[in-house]
């Protein structure tokens, strides 16, 4: 038990050391901020690839409408992916010159063995599209007013070929939705951090902007199209290898995408699942060693806790990694619930850990194997 102990200190020691690491990553991302008379000269396009959103897709493009951007350096592309509701109807019932809706069914005709169909769509998109700058969302998506404004301001200031920007979920009070809410904004600010240190690339497709001619360069999605996921981290991935150093986070509140939480438990747990599905697929071995770190820390958490009902040391050992994982976590929380608005749903935090350790190890483990369903698809 003695080595279980040793083994427990030192993982209690490095998790700390990376959360304290995450914080200074976190304060030194330098937030953007535009001058007050900048005028927008590139030309955008809003891709956004839609699979049984009718309910949702409307409110989505109006939140894109009111930007304020120029309509003449805007365009809107929704790519309909076999919906089996009246999500392409709605979107031609806007009339409006700057929306486009492209039947994905129409566009790849016979093509067969498709795999990644969210690729598929944004690929589509991207090849009907006029911009210079690609940017992407999901179609439950609503936007700050100045989120194009930000994104072209970012990419003319500093010329990045890629640019990740925020994403936050709008959430009620009830248990799941501050659960899920206060996961997705650490991995926020772990994105915000890791980008600052170097520590490996994160990124999420719901506000992603490149360059065209960048995705040109790599080759869109040849090479990566035989994985469902990872149409967000597998590009960058290229666009790292191919651009390297010329990747920008967007540190902006106004540059802030905002979509609904999974709306129960069997569809947080698939998304998780399918997100997790993208850790073996990583070529940056930074950041595989961290997030094997971060499973393995979780692991011997659940684990212990198993062994509490055989063992005072181990309820000893639990208690204390537990703590230290609260009190670190929450120190590298502080400042990014500040940003994202969410100081209030930080005293849950604690109550939450038992439930966020074994959803950790469970969607890591499934994600692994491969096997999730998504928007009425079985994937593997």
């Amino acid at each position: 038990m003695q080595v279980v102990a040793i083994i427990c200190m030192v993982l209690m020691s490095v998790y700390a050391a990376l959360m304290l690491l995450y914080r200074m990553g976190w304060e030194r991302q330098p937030g953007f901020r535009l001058n007050s008379n900048y005028q927008p000269k590139t030309k955008i396009s809003v891709v956004i690839p839609a699979r049984n959103e009718a309910e949702r897709i409307g409110d989505c493009i109006s939140s894109i409408l009111k930007q304020n951007y120029p309509m003449a350096l805007l365009e809107v592309i929704v790519v309909d992916d076999h919906s089996d509701d009246n999500t392409e109807q709605m979107v031609n019932g806007f009339r409006n010159k700057q929306v486009r809706c492209i039947s994905l069914a129409t566009w790849l005709k016979e093509k067969e063995g498709i795999v990644a169909y969210k690729k598929e769509a944004i690929a589509a998109g991207i090849a009907n599209s006029n911009g210079e700058l690609i940017v992407t969302t999901d179609a439950d998506c609503t936007m700050e007013k100045n989120w194009l404004r930000q994104l072209a301001g970012k990419y003319e200031v500093y010329k990045p070929v890629m640019i990740v920007a925020p994403v936050d979920f709008n959430v009620d009070q009830s248990f799941l939705d501050v659960f899920q809410s206060l996961d997705f904004m650490t991995m926020q600010g772990i994105t915000a951090a890791t980008h600052e240190l170097k520590m490996g690339n994160m990124c999420n497709g719901a506000n992603l902007a490149f360059t065209r001619a960048a995705y040109d360069a790599v080759g869109g999605y040849k090479g990566i199209d035989h994985m469902a996921s990872g149409d967000d981290y597998l590009l960058m991935m290229k666009m790292q290898k191919e651009f390297p150093g010329r990747i920008g986070y967007l540190k902006s509140q106004e540059a802030m995408v905002h979509t609904p939480p999974q709306p129960d438990l069997k569809g947080f747990l698939q998304q998780r699942i399918r997100w997790a599905s993208k850790s073996g697929k990583y070529d940056d071995k930074v950041m595989t060693l961290v997030l094997s770190f971060v499973y393995l820390f979780n692991l011997s958490l659940f684990a212990l806790a198993i062994c509490c009902f055989f063992s005072y040391m181990a309820i000893l050992l639990s208690g204390a990694m537990l703590l230290i994982k609260i009190f670190a976590e929450m120190i590298f929380l502080f400042p990014v619930a500040r940003f994202f608005g969410k100081q209030k749903q930080l005293v849950y935090f604690p109550f939450l850990q038992p439930f966020h350790i074994a959803y950790i190890v469970v969607a890591g483990f499934m994600g692994f194997i491969g096997v999730y369903k998504w928007k009425g698809r079985t994937v593997k």
